[in-house]
Order: C-alpha cells, then sequence, then structure tokens
C-alpha cells in the first residue's frame, strides 16, 4: 500500500504548490469585488487574481496596469463564448470540471496538512533515524591503472611489485581519465563504482595492489590507499532532504489513514479490460 500512495502523495504536493493562491485575508482587497458584468454574469477581482495564478511565468511580471485590463479582457471574452455555447455540456467538459474539483479540493487539504507538517523537534528525529542511529559505512580511497588487456594489466603489477611508483606508472601506462593525475579516485563510498570494481576494493587492505579486475571498462590494476568511517553530515547540510521527507511522511499517512477509513469499492474496475481506454474519444463524445 505505502509504495502505491507515495507518488500520488507527491503529485498531490506538486499540484498544491502550482495551483491556484489562497484568497486574502478579512483584511486584504474583497474577492467578491465586481469588475465587470457580462449580460448579468458576474466577473469578481477574486476571478481575476485566480487567473493570474495560473498564467506562466513570464506573464507574471507584467506591469498591473497591462496584465490587470488584459486578465478582465480574457474573461469577458470567454465569458461571452460560454454564453454563446447552446445545448448540453459535452462529456469530456463535465468530466474534466469534476476532475478539476477534486484536484483542487485534494490540494487543499495537502496545502493545510504541510502547513503543519514541519516542526523542529521532527527534523531532528529524521536526522537522527537516517544519520546518527547506526554506522554510516565505509569510504575508500583508492587508485587505478586501466588497461586494456589482462596481459597488459599483469605487466602493470610486475612492474609496481618491483617498485615502480604506482603513480607514475599510471600517467604513463593508464587509459583511463584519471591517468593524468596518477590513477587517483578520490574518497568513494559503496554503490558509487561498478561491482567488480567495489568488490575488488573490499576485499583489500590499505597498500595492497590488486590482481587484474575486469569491469566493461577494460583491466583495473587497483591500489587502495585508506579507510575511513564514513561521517553523517551536519544537520543544516541536510534540512531540505529532511524536510523533503517529513513533508512526504505527513502527506503520506494522511492518505493512508483516509484510505482506510473509507468505503471503496474497486470491483468495477477490476472486472473490467484495462484496454477499454483505448476505445475511448472523449472529443467525440456528447
Amino acid at each position: 500500500m505505502q509504495k502505491r500512495l507515495i507518488p500520488v502523495a507527491a503529485a498531490l504536493m506538486a499540484l498544491s504548490i502550482a495551483g491556484p493562491s489562497r484568497a486574502q485575508t478579512s483584511d486584504g482587497p474583497d474577492l467578491d469585488q465586481v469588475v465587470a458584468t457580462v449580460n448579468g454574469a458576474k466577473i469578481t477581482l477574486g476571478h481575476v487574481a485566480a487567473a493570474k495564478a495560473t498564467l506562466p511565468e513570464q506573464y507574471q511580471t507584467l506591469p498591473t496596469d497591462v496584465l490587470f485590463p488584459g486578465i478582465i479582457d480574457q474573461l469577458i471574452q470567454q465569458t461571452v463564448l460560454q454564453q454563446s455555447f447552446e445545448g448540453e455540456a459535452p462529456a469530456r467538459v463535465t468530466l474534466a470540471l469534476e476532475n478539476e474539483s477534486r484536484s483542487l479540493f485534494a490540494a487543499e487539504v495537502v496545502e493545510s496538512i504541510l502547513a503543519e507538517a514541519v516542526t523542529e523537534e521532527l527534523i531532528e528525529k529524521a536526522y537522527q533515524d537516517s544519520y546518527s542511529a547506526g554506522d554510516q559505512g565505509v569510504e575508500y580511497s583508492a587508485a587505478h591503472i586501466l588497461v586494456e588487456t589482462e596481459e597488459a594489466a599483469l605487466e602493470v603489477i610486475e612492474e609496481v611489485n618491483g617498485g615502480a611508483d604506482f603513480g607514475a606508472v599510471a600517467r604513463q601506462k593508464s587509459t583511463g581519465p584519471s591517468g593524468p593525475r596518477g590513477g587517483d579516485l578520490g574518497w568513494f563510498g559503496l554503490g558509487q563504482m561498478v561491482p567488480a570494481f567495489e568488490q575488488a576494493v573490499v576485499a583489500m587492505e590499505p597498500g595492497q595492489v590488486s590482481e587484474p579486475v575486469e569491469t566493461q571498462f577494460g583491466w583495473h590494476v587497483i591500489k587502495l590507499n585508506e579507510t575511513r568511517v564514513k561521517e553523517a553530515p551536519a544537520l543544516e547540510d541536510v534540512r531540505e532532504e529532511l524536510t523533503r521527507q517529513v513533508r512526504d511522511a505527513a502527506v503520506t499517512a494522511k492518505i493512508e489513514s483516509l484510505v482506510e477509513a473509507a468505503d471503496i469499492d474497486r470491483e468495477g474496475g477490476a472486472a473490467m479490460d484495462a484496454s477499454i481506454l483505448n476505445d475511448i474519444d472523449l472529443s467525440r463524445s456528447e
């Protein structure tokens, strides 16, 4: 259940961020103030503000003496077109309005959850759970020499074991991008290198030079320089990440609780062949 709901929560969060702004508080402008009427139909300041909130960013920055009358003109034009429509609303319009209403109300609920979701206590708990409750693992500092064949790798090993400086041999013979800096790969943790390379490094002791290791890039001769215990990042460095985790968890928990409490019957959809969607053309629905 959780794996299914998490992406839904993320989508709803994105919707709440992208959707229309909340109405002004009681001490702000009167959103019910009428700015135009069209055959008796009222267009209010709230309608103008809601339309502005949905405009692309490049239009949001237009001067208000251009934007304000422009939006009113657009709403007037839409209204006369709406009023000129004859007959019953097409299915595609009715269905789209129902989905839009569902979406907007869902976004309002998500927004209210997010407004109360993040507290310093929850951020600190998320930090402890993610970084301080256990071993952060080991990081490795290594260098390598990349060549095209196993025979070439064996020759490199013989040369290094004979006393040649590993970095100097890497600068001379390695075909990898790290060759010019002596094969140095810096510090890395598990999962950052291809599996065969990683397995060889994990099995080595500091100062050891490996046997030839084959990957999709060629043949490697690896020297493990040293290891260290990976330190947890400072709280402030991961605060943004943790905030997202707390917000996601709050929305997901709310959705799960609402779904759990709801009387949901999926039998209608479960009995259908999903390919039925390919047979529907709403542009022709009446």
